[in-house]
């Protein structure tokens, strides 16, 4: 059998992850207060400037090309997974008032996070448009 449908259900998801993890990133150039304020509220790290935030969403955007090219795999791959996960878990309290607000949203990360842990998983079978076959 062909791996061909496998390698085409990964790059559309490398490729969908990418594009949410994008956004994510842009807003930390556009919007640095918003980035500082989801830091401050969601993971208890208060007083991030805006030269941080510009520092870190250089190195997310630096990766997440690496990662949508299908580079450095174990490295790009886990760090998605990672960053995706913390930002699921520390959402928690989201989740037990899934009614309230636009927390029934926040559920929209857990099928991204298993997209991300699937992607890294399989990383040596994603190999359509990837630059480290």
């Amino acid at each position: 059998m062909s791996d061909r449908p496998l390698e085409i259900s990964l790059l559309l998801l490398r490729i969908s992850v990418f594009a949410v993890m994008l956004m994510w990133t842009v807003d930390k150039f556009i919007n640095p207060g918003h980035a500082a304020g989801i830091f401050e509220s969601f993971y208890g790290i208060g007083g991030v400037g805006t030269i941080l935030v510009w520092i870190l969403g250089a190195i997310e955007l630096i990766v997440l090309m690496a990662f949508v090219a299908g580079y450095a795999r174990i490295w790009t791959y886990g760090f998605v997974m990672v960053v995706h996960g913390a930002s699921t878990l520390s959402s928690f309290g989201q989740y037990l008032a899934p009614f309230e607000g636009p927390n029934l949203l926040f559920f929209a990360a857990w099928p991204m996070w298993a997209a991300c842990i699937a992607l890294f998983i399989l990383r040596d079978r994603d190999r359509l448009l990837s630059v480290d076959r």
